[in-house]
């Protein structure tokens, strides 16, 4: 089994981790994403978020299993020294499948990003944003007034989306939260649950005079005029867990929290 370490850069407890790990297995460890069988990740969600884009990038099918250095650690197993190569032999895997946006820019540049927790829109003054919502060609809102918009996957709902007050979506649930930020009108309009095949476009209203910005987990587009999202299926993204780690329990737990 040949192994790549990906740890956060700038914490500590990872770092000496990655380094405890890297003697301990040496005869397995490789320098480069491109040479590993499997990632494995010393930090938090955001590190994993990372290792996740660079295995995008990188063009083929890596499963990463995330040992938790960083503070939240919602989507990564507990960090143990001993035992590595059986943990990841005997791992779950969890398949995701990213969002895919296409965003047209007021300029008409077309940008494409993937976002594995979310695709959202932020305003980007004082002014507040009007967006027109799609769903598979229909018209379902003719103008949202808000901060923002996110759609978010059942990756990514325990994250930007919880923050909204959006809901926590189980990871094998095959549904996409619509979560407005700060909806100003319809006022009481909390979100919706869509299907995760459907074609979800957002069209900014007056997008010169309130610019928007679509940002795709750590990718930022500003003034974007539309955006069109969907989940991409013939991306697959490949997450190991330990088999004594409940998600179903972590996620129902995460819902209690105050």
């Amino acid at each position: 089994m040949k192994i790549f370490l990906l740890a956060a850069e700038k914490t500590k407890k990872a770092l000496e981790a990655a380094a405890a790990l890297a003697e301990t297995y040496k005869p397995h460890i490789v320098a480069g994403m491109g040479d590993a069988d499997v990632v494995v990740v010393l930090g938090g969600d955001g590190t994993l978020l990372h290792a996740l884009h660079e295995v995008i990038a990188l063009g083929r099918d890596l499963p990463v299993f995330g040992l938790n250095r960083g503070s939240v650690g919602f989507l990564l197993n507990e960090y143990r020294e001993r035992g590595l190569l059986k943990r990841i032999e005997k791992a779950h895997r969890v398949t995701l499948h990213p969002l895919k946006a296409r965003i047209k820019t007021v300029s008409g540049e077309i940008r494409e990003a993937y976002g594995i927790n979310e695709v959202s829109l932020l305003r980007e003054t004082r002014q507040a944003a009007k967006i027109r919502i799609t769903v598979d060609n229909t018209v379902r809102m003719k103008q949202l007034i808000c901060d923002g918009l996110i759609v978010a996957t059942p990756a990514g709902s325990t994250a930007y989306n919880l923050s909204a007050n959006g809901p926590i979506i189980p990871l094998n649930g095959n549904i996409l939260a619509l979560t407005p930020i700060s909806a100003f009108r319809p006022r009481r309009w909390s979100g919706a649950l869509l299907p995760n095949g459907c074609d979800i476009k957002l069209d900014i209203i007056n997008a010169v005079n309130r610019p928007v910005s679509a940002v795709a987990d750590f990718t930022e587009i500003r003034d974007a005029e539309s955006v069109r999202i969907r989940e991409d299926r013939k991306l697959s993204l490949t997450l190991l867990f330990d088999p004594e780690l409940n998600l179903d329990e972590r996620i129902l737990k995460e819902q209690f929290m105050f």
